[in-house]
């Protein structure tokens, strides 16, 4: 191998399949390298010469296919040697030089290494600030504090030290300091957003105390403003908007929970560890934390392809735009907390930084039981709400009992379909399903899927059940007990939206004889033709209604057409009391009339369309009512608590009205994670291997791996969170602080604050951003002080006129490393 195949792979191969160039992802100048192959696959298989892409290629004799494609051909003695190399089993003893050519420099990038501990240049003492913030005094260079103080400028200050050592040595002075009014200006923009008022100007300049500047950072630090101001910063990068932000775009109203909890973070300085911990898996952390669960809107902030995720019918569509979405979920995080982009890794290995494409699938397994929408902020809240409004109810349907059977009130069927109790419950517009007996509120045309004589039990109360009629000879069943109706009438068989209190979907009109049956006053129960419905009976004097009652209705034709429309029938326990056929709208209205004994069970009403089709056939009872058969003058004691039991009624009513809804928040939602494949060149119609949730290996220090398909959606978050707030993690701790450098000073120590990577800028001052890194985490994480130590530095309050040499040294910023 040393003699023939190492000097020929370096002389004939190197140049397309080096280190410099590797055309079809292919390398042969490292073992590593070569026995994984490329685009290809696998080139060298040992021991079979013939079954090896490399034998195959340099031996072939079409030119379109040999190789190398450039030079002459591989001699015949140079041949014998390859192909006796790979049928010897393809020996290759790893050397210094595989090793070292395998080896990942791009690995040895500045922003995946430790953060170093480094000491100011000796351009002035300082002393180390806790994180409370008190005003900085004059400290003496031989004292060393540790009260919480910054050294004044005038005595040294850290990040001066370091900015003068670098001005030093290219001939450059800073500037001298800015007057008071620029500085109040300055400061109060930076900090609040917000101009100081003439009074607070004018008052800073004639404050002669040598620490009315440290004071006025404190006092600016402490504004609630200052949440307001830097949220902004924090909700950009997040991508935080109040609707989807994607075609047919959407309101997102409980968005804004979460942009007021960063206003709140902020404002109270809350430790940056906790703060990205809350908002990665902060439901998880504390679930019984409606802060932790708020928090979480930072993984829902992002855009929502309401069309692809919700309306299209396409499983293709459906799963790019779940694909989109884990994307935007895992950069945005990645992004924002370490300055990495990830995202160029999305289709194949990311071509600058050693991030594979694997990885990135990996990180989308952290998050994949993730998706966005609204959520309970509490569930204590939720569950306090049920049990108040339940004890409501309760006291309430004995109220309406009781006062129904003292007054004789008649009970209203509209309004039991309408899903209240027939004493005025009932919500206009509802209605049930004719096919499955279940509630139904959005409106809707022709039903698919409707089966003729198909009984089906309701979910509605008092509702027994709701069936499509046909004429069979073994009879159409209309209650839960097996009764029939033996000859119901030849219809078409098909429906039409909802039975419905009111009207239904495309009504004609709610008027007939010129009376309006929708006015107040009056209830409209609606059945498009080829319905029944059947109401229990039994049920209904249980809840208070009279023993002998009559159902009493105008029905009629409220359609469209004149004469022949449809037609309706009323049954008691199967037997016809009622009926009226081929009616129009030219007929008017007809009273109904019909006796219920105390031992009938079973009311049914009944619409069909003759079987002619259902257009405009829509039959309607109007006031539908179940009335005392014997109605009796009632006691002077029974009107008098009647009238208690009004009173009462309405203070339920009212306090069953003001009972908030539980509170909620657009966030994560989520659900058990399905297994995450790699996808052939992102698309989610190539699949590749199952892989397990983890993170990018390349920062030194941190294991990646972060749990395993087994592990719960929870735990994966929880994981990733202390990765990314791992004190050991060196991006995290770099990023921020050179985010709050960028904002108050235009321009980030390192230049694009959102990319570390290779592709990013270098640091100009990587000494300072490190020193700055490790006193966030010597403060505990807390902003507040990096921003105090930013703002009281003599390099914030200078002068921002250019004087003429700075621009000719310093007008193209040239990285240090």
């Amino acid at each position: 191998f040393e003699q023939h195949i190492r000097p020929l792979l370096r002389e004939r191969c190197s140049e397309c399949h080096g280190a410099d160039k590797q055309k079809a992802e292919l390398r042969l100048d490292a073992k590593s390298f070569a026995f994984r192959g490329g685009d290809n696959g696998a080139v060298i298989v040992p021991g079979k010469s013939g079954e090896s892409l490399l034998w195959q290629r340099v031996s072939s004799t079409n030119d379109d296919e040999r190789m190398p494609s450039t030079g002459k051909p591989l001699s015949a003695e140079q041949l014998a040697v390859v192909k006796a190399w790979i049928d010897a089993g393809a020996v290759w003893p790893e050397s210094d030089s595989d090793r070292e050519a395998a080896r990942d420099k791009r690995r040895d990038h500045w922003a995946w290494q430790p953060v170093k501990r480094v000491t100011p240049p000796e351009d002035g003492h300082f002393a180390r600030p806790r994180a409370q913030l008190v005003g900085a005094n004059v400290i003496d260079a031989n004292e060393e504090k540790t009260d919480g103080q910054v050294a004044h400028p005038t005595n040294g200050h850290p990040i001066d030290a370091f900015l003068n050592a670098k001005l030093a040595a290219n001939g450059l002075r800073m500037s001298p300091e800015a007057d008071r009014r620029t500085l109040i200006r300055r400061l109060s923009f930076d900090l609040l957003g917000l101009p100081p008022t003439p009074e607070e100007v004018e008052s800073f300049i004639n404050d002669r105390d040598p620490q009315a500047y440290e004071r006025l950072v404190d006092q600016l630090l402490d504004s609630p403003h200052f949440g307001e101001r830097w949220a902004r910063h924090w909700l950009d990068i997040a991508h935080y908007a109040d609707t989807h932000g994607f075609e047919r775009d959407q309101r997102r109203d409980n968005a804004w929970r979460y942009r007021d909890w960063v206003i709140r973070a902020l404002n109270s300085d809350k430790p940056y560890d906790n703060f990205l911990r809350d908002q990665i898996a902060g439901d998880v952390l504390r679930p019984d934390d409606p802060e932790a669960v708020i928090a979480t809107g930072f993984l829902a902030a992002g855009p929502w392809d309401f069309v692809g995720q919700a309306e299209t019918p396409s499983p293709v569509l459906k799963r790019l735009a779940r694909a989109d979405d884990l994307d935007d979920m895992v950069t945005q995080v990645m992004t924002a907390a370490c300055g990495v982009t990830i995202n160029c890794a999305r289709c194949h290995d990311h071509k600058l930084d050693p991030i594979s494409q694997r990885e990135y699938y990996s990180l989308w397994a952290v998050f994949a039981g993730v998706k966005r929408g609204e959520r309970d902020i509490s569930a204590a809240e939720v569950r306090d709400i049920a049990a108040r409004k339940q004890t409501l109810n309760a006291e309430l349907q004995q109220v309406r009992r009781e006062q129904a059977r003292r007054s004789g009130r008649h009970f209203d069927l509209a309004d039991i379909v309408g899903g209240g109790d027939g004493l005025g419950t009932g919500k206009l517009g509802e209605g049930i399903d004719p096919i499955t007996g279940n509630p139904q509120s959005a409106k809707r045309g022709f039903l698919e899927g409707a089966k003729p004589n198909v009984f089906a039990r309701s979910t509605v109360k008092f509702v027994d059940g709701v069936v499509i009629p046909d004429l069979t000879p073994e009879g159409t069943v209309i209650s839960s007990t097996g009764l029939k109706v033996m000859k119901p009438p030849r219809t078409s068989g098909q429906v039409w939206d909802a039975i419905r209190f009111g009207p239904v979907h495309s009504h004609f009109s709610t008027k007939l004889d010129g009376v309006d049956y929708a006015a107040d006053g009056h209830t409209l129960l609606s059945l498009h033709a080829n319905v029944a419905i059947t109401f229990d009976l039994a049920a209904l004097r249980e809840a208070g209604a009279p023993a002998e009652m009559k159902f009493t209705a105008t029905a009629g034709y409220f359609g469209q057409t004149p004469k022949n429309g449809a037609s309706f029938f009323v049954y008691v326990d199967g037997e016809s009391k009622a009926n009226q056929k081929n009616i129009g709208r030219d007929d008017g209205g007809f009273l109904v009339e019909v006796s219920l004994p105390a031992a009938a069970r079973f009311l049914t009403l009944m619409s069909t369309d003759g079987g002619n089709g259902i257009g405009h056939d829509q039959i309607c009872f109007a006031d539908p009512w179940l009335v005392a058969f014997q109605p009796t003058e009632i006691s002077e004691d029974d009107k008098a608590e009647v009238a208690r039991l009004q009173q009462r009624r309405t203070e339920l009513e009212k306090q069953l009205a003001s009972l908030p809804a539980p509170s909620k928040v657009y966030a994560a939602i989520t659900e058990a994670p399905p297994p995450i494949k790699l996808l052939k060149r992102g698309d989610p119609e190539q699949l590749g291997e199952e892989v397990s949730p983890a993170s990018i290996a390349c920062v030194t220090g941190l294991q990646p791996e972060l749990g395993t398909a087994e592990t719960s959606e929870g735990d994966r978050r929880k994981a990733f969170a202390e990765w990314v707030t791992s004190p050991e993690n060196p991006l995290t701790r770099r990023v921020i602080v050179n985010r709050l450098w960028h904002y108050h000073f235009g321009a980030g120590l390192v230049e694009t604050p959102s990319d570390f990577g290779l592709g990013g800028s270098l640091p100009s001052h990587p000494e300072l951003l490190d020193w700055l890194a490790d006193k966030l985490l010597a403060e505990r994480w807390s902003l507040k002080v990096i921003h105090r130590v930013i703002c009281t530095s003599a390099a914030y309050r200078q002068q921002s006129a250019v004087d003429g040499r700075g621009p000719k040294i310093d007008g193209n910023r040239k990285p240090a490393l």
